[in-house]
């Protein structure tokens, strides 16, 4: 004869499980958070505004808050309730948060999405002793060799051991030596740097 078990003993174990699969539920939310955090891209990493990038931003449930945003080439850039507010050099995140923040003022809770409709203000310069010396678009991150590629190669005579890349600090210029033999040979790699909007690589 089988003897069932009390009704109160089964609500309470019924709760036990409930409880447990909630707590599981919770630890394992907490866990997927910190994975993503730690294989996010870092804000030192993420791609800076620059002056002639295009912006999305649009505001959830707000249809009169979408607009498509020419960045100023002061870097500057209006939106509406929130006004002039200065883009250039700020990551697509930072951007939103500091909209979200003067949002809040006039509505509760908003959400903010900024996207990049197209990076036209990333461009950097190949000059000197390459096939087509010139200005260019970086759409993604382009490095050194990546860069002198864009410009179909250097020529016959161009010194491959004597290229800089020039990048300004403010008023300040500062050189970097990039030795293209090193590169071919799989040494000294680091010098190959991921360039940033405003660099010029100078082929002699």
């Amino acid at each position: 004869m089988v003897t069932s078990l009390p009704r109160t003993f089964r609500i309470n174990n019924m709760q036990i499980s409930i409880r447990a699969l909630l707590t599981t539920l919770f630890l394992l939310s907490q866990s997927l958070q910190i994975a993503i955090a730690e294989t996010g891209i870092s804000d030192s990493d993420a791609y800076k505004i620059q002056p002639g990038d295009v912006l999305e931003i649009s505001v959830w449930k707000e249809e009169g808050l979408i607009r498509t945003i020419l960045v100023r080439p002061d870097g500057g850039m209006s939106f509406p309730l929130v006004g002039d507010i200065h883009a250039a050099g700020e990551s697509v995140e930072r951007l939103s948060a500091t909209i979200t923040e003067r949002l809040s003022k006039y509505i509760p809770d908003p959400v903010v999405t900024v996207s990049m409709q197209q990076l036209s203000g990333n461009k950097i310069y190949v000059v000197g002793k390459v096939a087509r010396p010139g200005e260019y678009v970086a759409n993604s991150y382009v490095d050194v060799v990546q860069a002198i590629a864009m410009a179909g190669g250097m020529t016959t005579f161009a010194s491959v051991n004597k290229i800089k890349i020039v990048r300004r600090f403010g008023e300040n210029l500062e050189a970097y030596p990039f030795r293209f033999s090193d590169i071919e040979d799989g040494e000294n790699l680091e010098q190959n740097i991921i360039l940033q909007s405003g660099d010029i690589v100078v082929v002699p």
